[in-house]
């Protein structure tokens, strides 16, 4: 089984942070992949730092645990809820990030993934988790 872990990064006006990333199309939450010896909050801190200059200041809370099928028949996603961060700076684009900011619930940007949208969805109301990504 492969782990990957994401997160809904909420801001104190109540906005999401997305990322469109420069080698998928879309907007996407940020995480990435657990590495060998790293807990899952590990690789949460360590994704959040890397693609948003973000800083938890608490334990995120897990949200969910989700089948991924559409990366691999083993792939899982550890999916977290974030309301109390630090952001050093706004996120420059680089190799990897080609842009990343903080939106409106009910203005996210074109090309939202669906992943992220049924996400969203499920944090604002209440809608049931689905079993897959």
């Amino acid at each position: 089984m492969t782990l990957g872990v994401r997160a809904a990064v909420f801001d104190a006006e109540g906005r999401v942070f997305l990322l469109r990333h420069t080698y998928v199309p879309g907007w996407h939450f940020p995480g990435g992949g657990v590495e060998r010896g790293e807990t899952a909050h590990d690789a949460l801190a360590r994704e959040l730092a890397e693609e948003g200059n973000i800083v938890l200041q608490d334990e995120a809370a897990l949200f969910g645990f989700y089948f991924n099928n559409a990366v691999s028949p083993r792939d899982h996603v550890a999916f977290y809820v974030v309301r109390r961060f630090a952001q050093s700076g706004p996120q420059k684009p680089n190799h990897e990030i080609a842009e990343a900011r903080f939106f409106s619930l009910d203005a996210l940007p074109e090309g939202t993934s669906q992943a992220t949208r049924a996400r969203l969805k499920e944090i604002s109301e209440g809608t049931p988790a689905a079993k897959t990504w």
